[in-house]
């Protein structure tokens, strides 16, 4: 994959807190609304649905996110199991470690129809260096 591969759990680098939710006026997000890596760094995702539906996390390139989602609209009730994707109920937390082998703009997105629209994607810039925010 273009955006890196499962990484080690025991050689994480640091972990980075993403909350699911949607607010009032009808946004789903995710918080932070950005992220920047270094290439080679392993990062514990510890993610958090607070909101009051499912959400998902699925960590690609946007080229490959907008092909998922286009499949996820016609089977919405798909369920994933693949190293760089969780599907979380309400109230539910799980967790994904990944490694960033590529420098490139990726993101993270919710591909449950409807949810991207609604705000839910995030961008993950990964540099070459060893300085991350």
């Amino acid at each position: 994959m273009a955006v890196g591969k499962p990484g080690n759990a025991a050689q994480v680098d640091r972990t980075v807190e993403i909350r699911m939710h949607e607010t009032d006026d009808g946004q789903m997000l995710f918080e932070p609304a950005s992220l920047e890596v270094s290439r080679g760094e392993t990062i514990r995702f510890a993610l958090a649905n607070d909101g009051a539906l499912d959400h998902e996390f699925v960590l690609d390139d946007p080229a490959k996110n907008q092909e998922h989602k286009e499949v996820m609209q016609r089977f919405p009730e798909m369920e994933h199991d693949d190293p760089n994707s969780a599907r979380l109920a309400p109230g539910a937390n799980g967790e994904i470690v990944w490694t960033f082998t590529n420098e490139g703009t990726f993101e993270f997105a919710c591909l449950i129809p409807g949810h991207y629209e609604s705000g839910m994607h995030a961008a993950v810039e990964v540099i070459d260096g060893n300085a991350a925010n």
